[in-house]
């Protein structure tokens, strides 16, 4: 059997030696961001920071946090720590809130990024031999060209096919003999559906495992789509902010992310005071990078809710790991002074037979109060004609959905693939407390 450890020096180090490069290359990072980046010197003077107290690694609570916003209102290039003559790609978030955020790499910064994938995608099985299907959407996200750097450099054969033409996707699938494919993991659920409404036996495939990542998802959707694609799905953690892919990933024991803790320090949070919490307790994951060339980031707040564990993992390797993220901060819905997140919901409504993947939480004011509304996906068009049936089923996952989350939901049963599909992230919520 192959090896799935790509670096074994720096994924099977000791926690003394972790830590040595992790304070190391804090040094390096605050250094590069006092003598070259403006903004976030200025927060440093503001809080009176200089590199100079950055003597070991606890002295990292000393330093302010960064937000999303920092790098928004730095548009486009304001964070930026090299001259452009130096920065060879340039990736952006879609920006559907406003300006985009711009991150940009130097050469070093892509053969650090280019190492790190190769790295996530051995300890997922995928290496020389392979034939990967690229479903990430190429272009200024960075979650297909991360994958594809990363997959060629353990030497798998990479089909960039980028997000939609679900048709197609499914007959190079079968063609070109696809065995790992890369997608978010809603999209691979509409492959798994589409596949069986073309006839098309994945089960006869030589398709073996997903790389899924780019939105939360569930354990309850892992067991969905292992079974319509008959696959092995591991789940893969990054933000363009940070990095992009790369930043930790699952091996096959599903035991948590595996985080490159050489290239990152990564710490919990209590989101409302921003209290560092200790490895065990669930928070807002917060990232340091300490290789960066043109956008370093220190403390930047991800908003995504995780926990870290610093054991090692049965697999030999002895970073830390973090548990999947199933939620953030601002997905989180309060509806009448209980808190509801959407991996709540989709944890409830994939127990529940006779409803498909699918599914959608609407947000109304009414009467100045707050409702929730669950659309849900039947996986029989048929029971749309049966009445009873219909009603017994929703009550059943009223009853369910408010023993989890002690808020009573409104059930909108929806025929067979009617809520919209993308490549992309799926859009879960839909608020329409702001429409007029």
């Amino acid at each position: 059997m192959k090896s799935l450890i790509w670096d074994e020096e720096h994924e099977c180090a000791s926690r003394e030696q972790i830590e040595k490069w992790q304070l190391e290359g804090l040094k390096r990072t605050v250094n590069r961001m006092w003598l070259r980046v403006a903004p976030y010197r200025a927060k440093m003077e503001a809080a009176g920071i200089v590199p100079e107290k950055i003597k070991v690694l606890s002295d990292l609570q000393y330093l302010p946090f960064m937000v999303k916003d920092d790098l928004r209102q730095a548009y486009p290039f304001g964070l930026f720590a090299e001259p452009q003559e130096n920065v060879v790609r340039l990736h952006a978030s879609s920006g559907t809130t406003g300006k985009p955020i711009v991150v940009g790499y130097t050469q070093n910064d892509l053969n650090m990024w280019t190492d790190l994938v190769a790295r996530m995608v051995t300890q997922a099985s995928v290496g020389k031999g392979d034939t990967a299907q690229v479903a990430f959407g190429y272009g200024l996200f960075t979650g297909g060209f991360g994958l594809h750097y990363g997959l060629e450099r353990v030497g798998a054969t990479v089909i960039p096919i980028s997000g939609g033409n679900t048709e197609k996707q499914l007959m190079l699938m079968q063609d070109f003999g696809t065995t790992a494919l890369i997608a978010t993991p809603s999209y691979a659920l509409y492959l798994g559906e589409q596949a069986e409404q073309m006839g098309f036996d994945l089960s006869k495939s030589k398709l073996r495992v997903g790389l899924f990542g780019g939105e939360p998802w569930t354990d309850e959707m892992r067991g969905q789509i292992e079974k319509k694609l008959h696959i092995l799905a591991t789940d893969n953690y990054g933000l363009s902010e940070v990095l992009g892919c790369g930043i930790a990933g699952e091996c096959p024991l599903a035991l948590g992310h595996h985080i490159a803790e050489d290239h990152f320090i990564v710490e919990t949070i209590n989101s409302s005071t921003g209290e560092i919490l200790e490895p065990g307790n669930e928070g807002e994951l917060v990232f340091t990078s300490l290789d960066k060339e043109c956008c370093p980031v220190i403390r930047f707040r991800t908003k995504d809710i995780s926990v870290i564990d610093q054991s090692p993992c049965a697999c030999g390797r002895t970073t830390a790991r973090m548990k999947k993220v199933t939620g953030r901060v601002d997905d989180m819905l309060i509806i009448r002074g209980v808190n509801v997140f959407p991996s709540q919901v989709e944890a409830v409504l994939l127990t529940i037979p006779g409803i498909g993947s699918q599914y959608q939480l609407h947000v109304y004011r009414r009467n100045y109060l707050d409702e929730l509304e669950v659309h849900v996906e039947l996986s029989d068009s048929s029971l749309l004609d049966r009445y009873s049936e219909l009603e017994d089923l929703a009550r059943l996952i009223e009853n369910k959905l408010y023993t989890v989350l002690s808020v009573h939901c409104k059930i909108r049963l929806v025929e067979p693939l009617s809520i919209e599909r993308t490549p992309g992230k799926a859009k879960r919520v839909v608020d329409h407390r702001k429409e007029k």
